[in-house]
């Protein structure tokens, strides 16, 4: 079983249970297909699982290493963002609701996606990493975004609360008794879900 699964907080785990989409970070393994490090790019993307029908080796030497997500909620969670390539209407609908969610960032149409993904590597990592902490939900949350309920993930969908498994999603029922709440999804990808965006989730 290889290490090759993402959770809603970016973290590479181990898992028996299979994946909707598939994630790419650049390089990550090593030839005994072990992770070295979390990540090689600033672009993490979403992508199908079959597209032209390419077919190769999880883990390859030398090749990008395949992480798999549970549904395309997770993946944006994680810092994820829908590829180009096998995915371009989903990732330039993407792109046009994020430009139109995040309009203090002064991008259009003509920005290069890159650009986005400088942001995204910030929300992550850099100087926007801080998470936005609630004592309760906003009820402008769009459906799609993922919070943490007292530290666990939980996806928000129909103004309740699923608390995520690698297999699959369980209703919060306490969602009352919780003290607090973080947003975990990145808050420009949340503005993007505000302006149009819906991803797919496993409920």
């Amino acid at each position: 079983m290889l290490l090759n699964r993402v959770n809603p907080f970016g973290e590479i785990i181990r898992t028996e249970a299979r994946g909707a989409w598939m994630g790419n970070r650049g390089l990550l393994h090593n030839d005994a297909q072990e992770i070295v490090r979390p990540f090689k790019l600033k672009a993490w993307i979403i992508c199908k699982l079959e597209f032209k029908g390419r077919r190769r080796p999880v883990m390859s030497p030398g090749q990008y290493t395949e992480l798999f997500f549970l549904d395309e909620a997770t993946a944006f969670a994680a810092g994820h963002r829908p590829c180009f390539e096998c995915r371009r209407d989903d990732a330039t609908s993407f792109k046009l609701c994020w430009i139109k969610g995040n309009p203090d960032y002064g991008f259009n149409a003509k920005t290069l996606i890159g650009a986005i993904d400088d942001v995204l590597h910030r929300e992550r990592f850099g100087d926007d990493a801080r998470k936005t902490v609630l004592k309760k939900l906003p009820a402008d949350v769009p459906d799609g975004t993922f919070v943490t309920a007292d530290g666990v993930p939980c996806l928000l969908s129909g103004g309740s609360l699923y608390v995520w498994s690698p297999s699959g999603y369980r209703e919060l029922h306490d969602e009352a008794d919780v003290k607090e709440f973080t947003l975990l999804t990145p808050e420009s990808v949340v503005n993007a879900f505000r302006a149009g965006y819906s991803p797919q989730t496993a409920l």
